[in-house]
């Protein structure tokens, strides 16, 4: 039997040269569990694969995942985001980084309707961008504020990533989209002060709305409806499902039926929006379950050779104690974000922190909230940040991805500064968990 220390080079180098070599996550995650388990367990052991990617595949909790994801295509194609965008254009316009403002709150009540990350940057992209470079505002702070606030998908539930997540280490997803809630109010809140504070010290990044394109009080009571139906919405998922009314799978099946009745009163409940938006669903569904199997086949074969022990005796030589230990875990997540998929990292990692941390006595839903965040930083750090790229193929063609990848810097750091926020006063975090629950 090889060491572990030797397994888990084997392992990991066969993992990132197919990644490398333009391999697709899944199969290069797969590929290297499967040929690792040959070598390393022996032929008798491949039966194993099937067998753990049977039981991921019956697990009643990923049922919510196509839902939640068919509620957020039937939502982006009903043009809700366009009319929350155009009320907020018409309430916040008229002060400096207004329109970046009114885009950030936007993403996060999309946020909250779609529990992924790609569809409120897009959207947001195609609806947002043009009038706030039309209005003189900063190439970077649109695109960076674009970036930031679609991420927020991540984070604020309903999130797809925390319900894998609460899956795979046991943690109640009720709780954890509460504490998720909690840490979403203060990313908005910090992306908020940045663009005021940025545009009030320097005008020309993100100047005010002239006069004569100002809403009246009439339109802007008038533009109110917008929100209506989105945030009856939201209080169905979240409040059936954090108040225990609803496992996780049938709040989603709520939230699908729900955007249905979304679409049909904005007039766009077509055969064809539906047909699309299914086919999304059946892509984007797919994609993840797979990764789910694959990742679930590498999960179990890296515990069983000892990775547990490894992980715990290199955390063990970082100074500062279980502190230490936590930062280190911050740390490996972050460089890992700047080149994994979250959701493979997430089930990497999550069945070997996580035990280490609650046995530190650090609470789960605490932890996997610092976990979601630094997810949700993944999706802008370069080189391969998902939302550099979904902008890459929307944005102008004036915006180079130099550009983007710099736009993106202050939200980056801001994240960051949440997630210290976050690990000195955790009761940001369990302060509605621990009310609600």
């Amino acid at each position: 039997m090889i060491s572990i220390e030797l397994a888990t080079g084997l392992l990991f180098g066969l993992f990132i040269f197919l990644i490398l070599t333009g391999l697709p996550l899944v199969f290069s995650l797969g590929a290297a569990a499967v040929v690792g388990t040959y070598f390393l367990w022996g032929p008798q052991a491949l039966h194993l694969a099937a067998i753990r990617a049977y039981s991921a595949a019956t697990s009643f909790l990923l049922l919510a995942i196509p839902l939640f994801i068919f509620m957020g295509c039937m939502l982006e194609r009903s043009g809700i985001a366009k009319a929350l965008y155009d009320m907020m254009h018409k309430w916040l316009g008229g002060i400096r980084g207004g329109l970046a403002v009114g885009t950030v709150l936007v993403c996060a009540i999309f946020a909250a309707m779609v529990g992924v990350s790609g569809a409120a940057t897009v959207t947001m992209a195609l609806v947002a961008l043009p009038p706030m470079l039309k209005y003189g505002y900063s190439k970077y702070l649109s695109v960076g504020t674009i970036a930031a606030g679609g991420a927020l998908g991540v984070l604020i539930p309903p999130s797809v990533l925390m319900i894998v997540l609460g899956l795979y280490t046991n943690t109640s997803i009720g709780r954890l989209f509460a504490g998720g809630l909690a840490a979403g109010i203060l990313l908005v809140t910090l992306f908020a002060l940045y663009i005021l504070i940025a545009s009030h010290l320097k005008p020309s990044i993100g100047p005010a709305v002239p006069v004569q394109d100002r809403a009246s009080t009439r339109e802007k009571l008038i533009s109110l409806k917008a929100v209506a139906l989105p945030i009856l919405l939201i209080v169905l998922v979240l409040g059936s499902l954090i108040g225990g009314m609803a496992t996780p799978s049938e709040a989603a099946g709520v939230g699908a039926f729900g955007s249905l009745l979304c679409a049909a009163a904005a007039r766009q409940l077509t055969w064809e929006s539906v047909r699309e938006a299914a086919l999304t669903t059946l892509r984007l569904s797919a994609m993840v379950m797979w990764i789910v199997f694959a990742a679930n086949i590498f999960t179990a074969l890296y515990t069983a050779i000892g990775a547990e022990q490894l992980v715990r005796d290199a955390l063990s030589i970082m100074p500062g104690g279980k502190w230490g230990v936590i930062i280190g875990m911050q740390i490996i997540w972050f460089v890992m974000g700047c080149f994994l998929d979250p959701l493979g990292i997430m089930i990497i990692t999550a069945p070997l922190f996580f035990p280490i941390a609650m046995q530190l006595g650090f609470d789960p839903v605490w932890f996997g909230i610092l976990f979601v965040v630094n997810m949700e930083m993944a999706f802008l750090t370069p080189p391969f940040g998902f939302n550099l790229f979904y902008l890459r193929g929307v944005v102008p063609k004036g915006v180079t991805m130099g550009d983007i990848y710099r736009s993106v810097v202050p939200f980056i750091a801001l994240q960051g500064l949440a997630l210290i926020l976050m690990m000195l006063f955790p009761e940001i975090i369990l302060i509605l968990p621990n009310m609600l629950f």
